[in-house]
């Protein structure tokens, strides 16, 4: 089925003179106060100005972080309205509340074109419990709703999912559209050579995507820490490499069934490694000759070729994952240099959200701007790949 089947666009919607709620995903990455990524609200603004433009009141509604209860520290989305603000060249009201008289108040008080921030809607518990009560009271701001926020689609929360259902005029957002037409592409598309680059830490974080990806895939690469499980299953010594002991098991299993499909499953032939987590420098070594007291926190750089050349001429290439410890310095380069020659690839390459695309991010130049699609979402992506209903799409069918 058509992922996007009966959904309308923001485009189909007449919203003249209406308050409309947009969902978008402001929860960007903070550092004593100041946010160092802006990337999530640059990518909402064609949407808003979509609205500007058809003479909307809007009404934007997001969560940052994880508060706990009666904790507000830090996670205020203040920030992300002065950003909004300088990026949109327009004032955006931040009432102190999501809901309540306060918000009320300044969202009746907009005028076409004119922009409100609420306030972090995970302030209230009801947010994550998905709760209808909380959702009514959010739906009694605004006329119609916008999903624009796809690194949120995956959870059943109440912004995201029992909202839309209370508006009979609800759409998907620009950066919905734009994620999930790219994305879908790697679920719908017959273009081969196919190529997944999978890192991160945990085998166990990625069974499911590794599983659906054997499907589709004509080349699996494995990279980051989760490469040292693979290896320990087949017999290396990983010293103190994080590998995650149980899942050996599962690992010489998702092998067999790669053989089993034809499906090549590269690893590292090549580390870089150090003592600690915390090492100032690191050294090259083999994969299978890992030396005593030390742990890999890095593809080498025979490693970084081989991966590189089998996704050159790969038709699409989905990475998801890290190579290895890319915030230090000394083992930034398994990362960077995958980055860098993926933007050689002569197909269409998708980096699945999170630490992957912070990586393409900082790994410098115009890189980010050579790849097909870099998605706002890691969860989200994950399980769209995996062939999963996302509840926050779901919520937008008729």
């Amino acid at each position: 089925m058509n992922i996007l089947e009966g959904i309308r666009t923001v485009d189909q919607l007449e919203v003249e003179n209406k308050r409309v709620f947009v969902r978008v995903d402001f929860n960007v990455p903070m550092e004593d106060g100041k946010i160092t990524d802006d990337t999530r609200i640059r990518e909402a603004l064609p949407t808003i100005e979509a609205l500007r433009a058809k003479g909307a009141k809007i009404v934007l509604g997001s969560h940052m972080g994880r508060p706990k209860p009666g904790k507000r520290e830090g996670l205020s989305l203040v920030p992300a309205g002065e950003r909004l603000a300088e990026l949109a060249g327009v004032e955006v009201h931040v009432p102190d509340d999501c809901i309540g008289k306060t918000a009320q108040k300044v969202i009746f008080d907009l005028r076409p074109g004119q922009i409100c921030l609420l306030e972090n809607l995970r302030f209230h518990e009801e947010e994550e419990k998905n709760d209808e009560g909380f959702a009514r009271e959010l739906a009694a701001l605004a006329d119609a709703y916008v999903c624009d926020a796809f690194g949120a689609l995956h959870r059943a929360h109440a912004s995201v999912h029992a909202l839309p259902r209370l508006f009979r005029d609800r759409a998907a957002g620009h950066l919905v559209m734009k994620e999930i037409r790219s994305l879908g592409r790697l679920l719908e598309s017959r273009e081969h050579p196919y190529v997944a680059v999978l890192g991160g830490a945990k085998v166990s974080d990625k069974i499911t995507v590794i599983e659906a990806l054997l499907e589709r895939c004509d080349a699996i690469l494995i990279g980051g820490a989760m490469a040292n499980t693979f290896l320990a299953a087949k017999g290396l010594n990983m010293q103190k490499s994080l590998v995650e002991g149980e899942k050996l098991p599962l690992a010489r299993t998702l092998m067999e069934k790669a053989a089993a499909r034809k499906v090549e499953l590269l690893l590292p032939t090549d580390f870089v490694v150090g003592e600690s987590i915390k090492a100032a420098e690191g050294k090259v070594v083999a994969a299978n000759a890992v030396p005593e007291g030390t742990m890999a926190l890095d593809i080498g750089p025979e490693s970084v070729a081989a991966f590189g050349a089998k996704c050159k001429d790969a038709a699409l290439v989905f990475w998801n994952g890290p190579m290895g410890l890319f915030e230090q310095p000394a083992f930034s380069n398994g990362t960077f240099g995958l980055a860098k020659a993926l933007t050689e690839s002569t197909g269409f390459t998708v980096v699945g959200g999170g630490d992957s695309a912070a990586a393409v991010q900082a790994a410098g130049g115009d890189i980010a701007s050579k790849f097909g699609h870099i998605s706002t979402g890691g969860g989200a992506s994950l399980e769209l790949i995996e062939g999963k209903k996302l509840p926050g799409i779901e919520a937008l069918r008729p």
